[in-house]
């Protein structure tokens, strides 16, 4: 592994109470140091579906939110964590993508992924398609996406996407808008490998919903194994890519073994093997400063989102890790 890249954070945002509060919520984020503001592409209300998922409700929509956020900041980028390549043509997509950069001023990071909650597709009656097609989708976009991103002829005819016959625009102030690849099982993080500037480690959502699947395979030993599909999908280029990670469990407590213990028993681990997980972070400011910079020489892991919960309490973690 080459020299480490700098640490950089994001804050995850799904729930607001009002316009002005979710000016009020991306402007904190980016008054605190945070790099960058994201969302989720999700679209689920309270009931059946959203319970059947265990996913938290996300209360606006991905790309008008995208959108009033970088219109409420000036420097923080813009994101999400990330798109679910199922849910709007591609071509639509790649407009949207392209055209929030142009409003942001070269602010986007383009998340890309292949689509998990087995429920929101149901509720929404979208098809869910095999991994596989699903993961051909998602390589198809990518390609589409790169052509856009340098404002090109688009020609894209693979078994999923068919695109042709205009340009792309408008063109993107950033003329290399990063493309984030999420996900955690071997195929997409192999393609993540060889095609991401960013690639976003996550569990492997194969049960289609949160639980102790998705956390019992996103341990320490599987996640090093992550890295590996990684590495074998990029090759050479792996040292210019940037690896993120979700820290979906942080508390900024004095209590670290305590809370570790009791979140390992809702998911079915040890006290050890919780303070170990890499989408965890328990213990002081200087503890957790300290074990981050452990899993960056580990891992390589620079990039780290936490919950919008916890931005205020974090930042000073932002504040003395962010750019070494």
């Amino acid at each position: 592994m080459g020299q480490p890249n700098p640490f950089r954070f994001s804050v995850q945002c799904f729930n607001t109470t009002s316009a002005q509060a979710w000016r009020d919520t991306v402007r904190k984020a980016e008054d605190l140091g945070y790099s960058a503001f994201h969302l989720a592409d999700h679209y689920m209300g309270p009931g059946p579906a959203l319970e059947a998922a265990a996913h938290p409700v996300q209360d606006v929509a991905a790309v008008p939110a995208m959108a009033m956020a970088a219109e409420a900041s000036k420097t923080i980028k813009i994101g999400c964590r990330v798109f679910c390549t199922g849910y709007r043509p591609p071509a639509v997509l790649v407009k949207e993508a392209m055209t929030l950069d142009f409003l942001s001023e070269g602010r986007l990071e383009l998340g890309l992924g292949a689509g998990w909650i087995t429920s929101e597709y149901e509720a929404m009656g979208i098809p869910f398609d095999p991994p596989g097609k699903r993961i051909q989708l998602l390589e198809e976009t990518i390609k589409l996406a790169k052509q856009g991103i340098k404002s090109e002829q688009l020609d894209v005819d693979g078994d999923f996407v068919h695109v042709k016959g205009y340009q792309s625009v408008p063109k993107p102030v950033n003329a290399n808008v990063p493309i984030m690849i999420g996900g955690g099982a071997p195929r997409i993080l192999k393609l993540a490998g060889r095609e991401a500037d960013i690639v976003s480690i996550n569990f492997n959502n194969r049960a289609g919903m949160i639980g102790p699947d998705g956390v019992g395979t996103s341990t320490h030993d599987e996640t090093m194994q992550k890295i590996g599909w990684i590495k074998e999908g990029a090759g050479e280029r792996f040292d210019d890519i940037e690896l993120e990670i979700g820290a979906y469990f942080t508390f900024v407590t004095d209590a670290a073994e305590a809370t570790a213990e009791q979140f390992g028993q809702m998911f079915g681990l040890s006290k050890e093997e919780m303070l170990r997980h890499p989408h965890a972070l328990f213990g002081t400011t200087d503890a957790i400063a300290d074990e981050l910079q452990k899993r960056r020489e580990e891992f390589g892991i620079s990039y780290v989102c936490v919950p919008n919960d916890v931005a205020e309490a974090f930042a000073p973690v932002v504040a003395k890790l962010q750019g070494t």
